[in-house]
């Protein structure tokens, strides 16, 4: 960005050179970034002790898995999307409603998560969790 105040005569400098500023500037976040994941400090601490109690499982609990093959499973035995869809309006229409957890396998696809999730919304369930390792 260079501005000129009068005659290209005078000769003198028109612009900054901040290519330095630049360079020392990266060196800088560099030497930051390498000294602050090596310096991680522990402080020596003794936690407190609670009397918290662990929360209760929901008393219904419902496993559905999804292999990477696209097969589904109501627990441990194999379902097909359309008794999936039953069991769940069933399972949406009882007094408490039951928790699913939901297991999917890394290569699954997406699209047959998202057939299972549009499944349980329709059958107004809200409680669903994603199972991990």
């Amino acid at each position: 960005m260079a501005f000129q105040l009068g005659d290209d005569e005078m000769g003198g400098m028109n612009e900054m050179n901040l290519i330095p500023l630049i360079d020392i500037m990266l060196v800088l976040m560099i030497i930051f970034m390498v000294t602050a994941t090596v310096l991680n400090p522990s402080v020596p601490l003794e936690l407190p002790k609670t009397s918290a109690q662990i929360n209760e499982l929901p008393s219904k609990v419902i496993q559905i898995s999804i292999d990477k093959d696209a097969g589904m499973y109501w627990d441990s035995q194999p379902i097909t999307l359309e008794a999936l869809e039953q069991r769940l309006q069933q399972a949406g229409q009882a007094s408490e409603q039951p928790s699913i957890q939901l297991r999917a396998d890394k290569d699954s696809r997406y699209e047959t998560v998202a057939k299972v999730l549009a499944v349980a919304s329709e059958a107004k369930l809200t409680k669903i969790a994603f199972v991990s390792e």
